[in-house]
C-alpha cells in the first residue's frame, strides 16, 4: 500500500509518496513554504499543490502542529488560530479531492519511529520527544499510541517546558551544548517522574548531534536518538491513513 504523507510545519509543508509496509519514500520530497498567514484556506491550497505535484489520487495523511480529534483541530501552535474548531479533514479532502487523515505532527513522527526507527520491537512505555521550535511528544504503551499528549507544555521550574528545553532556546540564548543538555535533562527527569517510561527516543534536528548533549543526561531511563530524522513526519503521516 502507498499513501502520500505530508508534514505541515510552521515554516514549510513537505510531502512524498510512502510505501507504508517498508516506510520508504517512493519519490523525492517536495517542499513549499508555509503560507503567511497560515490560515485554513491558505494551507489547504498549499497542501492541494503538493498533491497535484505528485498527480496523486489515493489516500493522504497530514501531520499538523495541533491537537487533532476526529479530524477537528482544537489547538494551534505556529499556525493561525483560525484553525481552532476547523474540520481539517473535511477541508483538506475537499481541497485535494482525496481522502485525508489528519494527525498531530509529533504523533506522526512517533508512529514512524515505532514502526521503522528506534522504537521498533519495543514493548512497555515508550516516549518519543521532538526538540525543535517547540517540544512535541508521543506516548506509546505496548505499541499503542496515546494521541495528543502535548507534554511539551508541562511546567519545569515555573516555565512552560518549551521555553526551557526546545532547540530554539539553545540557539536564541546561545547556550553551550552542556548548558542546554542540562536543561533538557531537567525536562526529561520531570517526564520520568510523571510516566516512568521504559525508553525515551529523542528526535528533532538536534538529535543528529546527540553526542554533544546526551552525555549530560542523568535520568535512569535509557535515551536513544531518533533514526527516521527528516522523513519521520512524512512517513508517520502516511502510516496514519492505515485502518485503525
Amino acid at each position: 500500500m502507498q499513501a502520500l504523507g505530508i508534514d505541515i510545519g510552521g515554516t514549510g509543508i513537505k510531502g512524498a509518496p510512502v510505501e507504508t509496509n517498508t516506510g520508504k519514500l517512493t519519490s523525492e520530497r517536495y517542499r513549499l513554504l508555509t503560507p503567511d498567514p497560515s490560515t485554513p484556506k491558505k494551507i489547504a491550497a498549499t497542501v492541494a499543490e503538493v498533491v497535484r505535484h505528485f498527480d496523486w489520487r489515493g489516500p493522504v495523511g497530514c501531520g499538523f502542529p495541533a491537537v487533532v480529534k476526529h479530524g477537528v483541530v482544537h489547538t494551534a501552535a505556529n499556525v493561525s488560530d483560525k484553525w481552532i474548531g476547523a474540520d481539517a479533514e473535511a477541508l483538506l479532502s475537499q481541497a485535494t479531492q482525496c481522502p485525508v487523515t489528519m494527525v498531530n505532527d509529533a504523533d506522526a513522527a512517533g508512529l514512524a519511529e515505532m514502526r521503522f526507527g528506534a522504537g521498533r520491537d519495543q514493548d512497555g512505555i515508550v516516549l518519543v520527544i521532538t526538540l525543535g521550535t517547540g517540544i512535541g511528544t508521543a506516548v506509546f504503551v505496548s505499541g499503542h499510541l496515546l494521541p495528543n499528549t502535548e507534554m511539551g507544555h508541562i511546567e519545569v521550574e515555573g516555565k512552560d517546558a518549551e521555553e526551557w528545553a526546545a532547540e530554539i532556546v539553545r540557539k536564541q540564548q546561545k547556550l553551550s551544548w552542556e548548558q542546554w543538555g542540562k536543561q533538557v535533562d531537567k525536562y526529561l527527569r520531570t517526564m520520568e517522574r510523571l510516566i516512568w517510561p521504559d525508553l525515551i527516543i529523542v528526535g528533532g534536528g538536534a538529535s543528529k548531534k546527540h553526542g554533544k548533549f546526551f552525555p549530560y543526561f542523568t535520568i535512569q531511563t535509557p535515551v536513544v536518538p531518533a533514526e527516521m530524522l527528516n522523513e519521520a513526519g512524512i512517513v508517520g503521516a502516511a502510516l496514519a491513513t492505515e485502518p485503525r
